[in-house]
Parts: C-alpha cells; sequence; structure tokens
C-alpha cells in the first residue's frame, strides 16, 4: 500500500510541474504576441504621425478609428500600413 501511495504521490507530482510548465509557455506566448502587437501599432503610429504631420496620439486615434470602422483588427491594420499594403486617408483637420 505504501509503494502504490509513494508512485501516485510521484505521479501528481510530474502532473503537476508539467502543467505548470505548459501554464509558463502559454504564458510566455501571449506576452510575446501582445509585444509583438505593441511594436508594429507602434511603428504604423510614427509612420502615420510622420506622414500626415500629427501627434502620436492623433496617428493612433486614426489608425483606431479607421480599424474600427472597417471592422479590421488594430495589429492587422497596423501590420498592413507598415508593410505598405494600405494607405489610411489624410484625415480631416477636426480628426487632429
Amino acid at each position: 500500500m505504501r509503494i502504490a501511495q509513494a508512485l501516485t504521490d510521484v505521479a501528481t507530482i510530474g502532473l503537476l510541474h508539467h502543467r505548470d510548465h505548459a501554464d509558463q509557455a502559454r504564458l510566455i506566448d501571449q506576452l510575446q504576441t501582445a509585444v509583438t502587437s505593441r511594436v508594429v501599432i507602434e511603428q504604423a503610429t510614427g509612420m502615420l504621425a510622420e506622414r500626415f504631420g500629427l501627434t502620436t496620439e492623433q496617428a493612433f486615434r486614426l489608425l483606431r478609428a479607421h480599424a474600427r470602422n472597417h471592422n479590421r483588427r488594430l495589429t492587422d491594420l497596423a501590420r498592413a500600413v507598415v508593410t505598405g499594403r494600405e494607405h489610411l486617408p489624410r484625415p480631416e483637420p477636426d480628426v487632429r
């Protein structure tokens, strides 16, 4: 009975360790995705600010509004702007 309990305890510890490792790997992947998304959004914001003479805050609002108005994910739109596959129209003066 003691041997069976010891084996059960070892198996439980192994399973818990595996689950913790999987949780950590998933968290690392999520954080990496968030950082990558943030970088591409910042790049697109900078490009729009330079192109249209906006502050970075105004450029971000323009990017976000365009994504919302066209039912696009912000990161996908930002990536398209950075790669030159998408060009946003010049904002109206009141958007600035």
